[in-house]
């Protein structure tokens, strides 16, 4: 039997198929006086909908045929030449994707009704993601999982989000700033806390509930950066 651990991100390919479908055929912006490529809330759902393909290059199948391949690579980053012998959980892989994707996504697109900036502040993810894959890459001149959706979608629609931001008087430079440091810091705060329970730091249930709540943090630095001003309803 399939654990959900191998099972969920064909469970997430299949909700981005809706995604994008009401991406396209639907109306999901959050200001309908302007396109979708230049509404905030729009690109949030785009983006959350970007991630969940990724995450099946990632976590299904990656562009090399090989099934669940990121926790492979992961290990080999933190000295485990052996995947059967990793310590690693899956729970951890599953904990990191589900709350930052199928949670933070569309939390993020819903409150940017009102507050475009927490719209914006999801990019924090794809956009250092993207440099996260893109980086090792260019290094080692090899293919990651991860690495081609990082490249056709991560890059582009961060690039393109940042420059809408950027021209907005309610979001602007601090707002884009603030969005790269939350991706830093989130990035960060992952791989210093499974750092950490494989030093025998942390216990799993620990390491588990900081991936739980680490979204969050991007959202924070987000809305302090570029104090929230509700939209008229």
């Amino acid at each position: 039997m399939t654990s959900f651990s191998h099972l969920w991100p064909w469970i997430g390919l299949g909700l981005a198929a809706l995604l994008v479908g009401g991406l396209l055929l639907g109306d999901l912006r959050g200001d309908r006086t302007v396109p979708r490529a230049y509404d905030m809330v729009w690109l949030a759902w785009a983006a959350t909908a970007a991630y969940l393909i990724h995450q099946f290059e990632e976590h299904g199948i990656d562009a090399a045929g090989t099934p669940y391949a990121f926790r492979g690579m992961l290990c080999t980053t933190f000295g485990f030449a052996d995947t059967s012998a990793c310590a690693i959980p899956e729970a951890f892989i599953t904990a990191v994707n589900i709350p930052v994707v199928w949670l933070a996504g569309p939390v993020s697109a819903l409150l940017g009704l009102r507050w475009p900036a927490i719209a914006l502040s999801y990019f924090n993810v794809p956009a250092i993601n993207a440099v996260a894959h893109i980086g090792p890459a260019v290094a080692t001149g090899s293919y990651n999982p991860g690495l081609l959706t990082a490249l056709v979608l991560f890059l582009p629609m961060s690039l393109w989000a940042f420059r809408i931001a950027l021209r907005r008087p309610d979001l602007g430079p601090r707002a884009v700033a603030a969005t790269l440091a939350g991706g830093v810091a989130l990035h960060g705060v992952l791989i210093a806390s499974l750092a950490a329970y494989l030093a025998g730091w942390l216990s799993e249930a620990a390491l588990i509930a900081i991936q739980i709540v680490n979204p969050v943090v991007p959202m924070l630095l987000v809305a302090a950066a570029a104090p929230r001003r509700p939209v008229p309803a």
